[in-house]
């Protein structure tokens, strides 16, 4: 059973999201938010960002790990910073032997929404209903668990691609 652990990085607030995914079924481990005191460093919550994300690998054992790429921000320093709260979260999980898979976000939107211009409100109900949870997740959960859901889209669609290769006009070849 391949256990996805799923990131929204950001440097004030990390989601992250677990979810297990066998033959295109989806089940929701477990999600939450990283939160970084505004007091402290951006040295310090990089270093907050990698050590709670190495507890969580730690607690869950993923096999896969998926994080959001970074999109345009509304400043060249905001860019920095969250690329470097990516960097964080993608040494923790190298670190653990995680094979890492990015994803822009409109294609997480677009996987779990269908639409690559949906907002937050949409991104968290289509989470609450694929997962089957009783209450909405926090917005970065949720969105840090609908890139969990992309990557195993991804993969469930690779597998099926892969597979269909073989087959012509319904002989195997």
């Amino acid at each position: 059973m391949p256990i996805i652990l799923g990131i929204d990085p950001g440097s004030r607030k990390t989601g992250f999201g677990v979810i297990s995914s066998v033959s295109g079924k989806v089940e929701y481990i477990a999600s939450g938010v990283i939160r970084m005191d505004n007091a402290h460093s951006l040295a310090e919550r990089l270093k907050t960002i990698f050590s709670s994300v190495s507890d969580i690998i730690n607690l869950h054992m993923p096999q896969e790990f998926a994080i959001e790429n970074v999109f345009m921000a509304k400043s060249a320093g905001s860019a920095l910073k969250l690329g470097q709260a990516r960097g964080a979260a993608i040494v923790a999980a190298v670190h653990h032997d995680l094979p890492v898979s990015e994803y822009e976000a409109r294609k997480v939107k677009q996987s779990v929404v269908g639409t690559g211009a949906a907002d937050k409100l949409q991104v968290q109900h289509m989470v609450k209903s694929l997962l089957s949870l009783s209450m909405s997740p926090q917005e970065d959960a949720a969105d840090a668990l609908a890139v969990a859901l992309c990557h195993a889209n991804t993969q469930q669609h690779l597998i099926r691609t892969a597979s269909a290769r073989h087959f012509r006009r319904g002989r195997l070849v």
